[in-house]
């Protein structure tokens, strides 16, 4: 309802082991390819993907402000690696500028404008301008509408309306590409294999890296994925390596899969998948094993 009303909203989802009640004192990263098309329908979110304490405090804000700029549901990805277990940290950095709240109409604004269309893309970036509740103008009301509805939030079952909405939506979700935060990468020298993985998985990759390089002589770059959806540096950092290993805590390659409905068809056969199914926190030698028996060291 949030994702096609356009409703600002932020969750937090510590990944835990499944399905069902699963292991309960188990870390996961499971739940990121059902959130990312969370609903029944076409929905594409915005999830975040902290890989510390700090960066979970970071994101908090990060998501207020996405959220509201896009008016959409947006999840942070963390896991019970983070939410249960004892971490050291800098001390946090309190936000110096204040909440972004994105296209929001003034009382002054509707009285140049005499009123507006709730659900119109005025700037082909997919979204709508809005007021906020409490707004003292007549035209500043409008039907948050859940069903069928055109630009002006009127209901509707037109076929046009229907498509227009909904590739105003996908537009809104590309747009997202070029705020979202940006990834991290780290090169070695001249590498030709790419390591791909995100949140807590990180820390297990940086040591995983240097027992490559120093045990197996194999070189490797390092992208850590930061927020969905993908952000331009991710397709290049695929196109730049000859293979990729992309690491997670789940069993099916979720992550995987979702950067495969994403590149081009001819880059997704250099894609490999490093599965940690155990519901521990992920070790790095589990990585250097089978990341070099896939290389067949």
């Amino acid at each position: 309802l949030a994702y096609y009303v356009e409703v600002p909203g932020v969750i937090w989802d510590i990944q835990r082991v499944g399905p069902s009640t699963g292991l309960p004192t188990r870390t996961s990263q499971g739940d990121i390819l059902s959130t990312a098309v969370l609903s029944h329908g076409d929905t594409k979110h915005i999830m975040l993907i902290p890989a510390s304490v700090e960066e979970c405090f970071a994101m908090a804000t990060d998501a207020f402000n996405l959220a509201e700029q896009f008016q959409t549901l947006v999840f942070v990805m963390s896991d019970l690696d983070l939410g249960m277990n004892n971490w050291m940290s800098d001390p946090f950095q309190y936000p110096t500028t204040p909440i972004q709240r994105g296209k929001v109409l003034s009382k002054e604004d509707l009285d140049k404008l005499g009123g507006f269309a709730r659900y119109k893309d005025v700037d082909g970036d997919g979204i709508g301008y809005r007021t906020l509740p409490g707004t003292p103008h007549p035209a500043a009301a409008y039907f948050a509408r859940g069903s069928g509805h055109n630009e002006k939030a009127l209901y509707s079952e037109r076929a046009d309306d229907f498509e227009n909405n909904m590739e105003r939506l996908n537009r809104k979700f590309e747009t997202a590409r070029s705020f979202v935060p940006r990834p991290e990468v780290t090169k070695g020298n001249n590498a030709k294999i790419g390591i791909i993985a995100y949140g807590t998985s990180h820390w297990a990759i940086t040591e995983s890296r240097d027992q490559l390089r120093d045990e197996y002589q194999v070189e490797t770059d390092y992208l850590r994925l930061r927020a969905y959806p993908f952000t331009r540096e991710v397709h290049a950092f695929i196109e730049q390596h000859e293979r990729i290993y992309v690491v997670e805590q789940n069993r099916d390659a979720q992550m995987l899969s979702l950067l495969k409905l994403d590149l081009k068809p001819e880059l997704i056969t250099r894609l490999r998948s490093i599965a940690h199914i155990t519901g521990l926190p992920l070790d790095a030698r589990s990585i250097t094993d089978e990341l070099t028996s896939m290389e067949g060291k």
